[in-house]
């Protein structure tokens, strides 16, 4: 049975969805063990975290999400280091 147009894009918005939580546990496990971490180094942590193709720019995404949530916060000397907060 073949999946209609619309349920195909159902599914995909879910898969995407999915894949947000999936970064942004990612990173607040990646942030929780190291406190302070570069941008770069956070970068590379989550693409080797992940088990799925990530873009950049979805993790700068998910990165100003916490930063908003108020789970991390740029550090105030240096704009490309992140602080964890929770």
């Amino acid at each position: 049975m073949k999946e209609t147009k619309k349920e195909n894009e159902d599914t995909h918005e879910r898969v995407f969805r999915d894949r947000q939580y999936q970064v942004d546990a990612a990173i607040v496990r990646i942030m929780k063990a190291r406190k302070k971490l570069s941008h770069a180094l956070l970068m590379t942590e989550i693409f080797t975290q992940v088990r799925f193709p990530a873009k950049a720019a979805d993790i700068k995404r998910r990165i100003e999400s916490l930063i908003d949530r108020e789970y991390l916060a740029r550090d105030s000397n240096n704009a490309q280091m992140y602080n964890y907060l929770a």
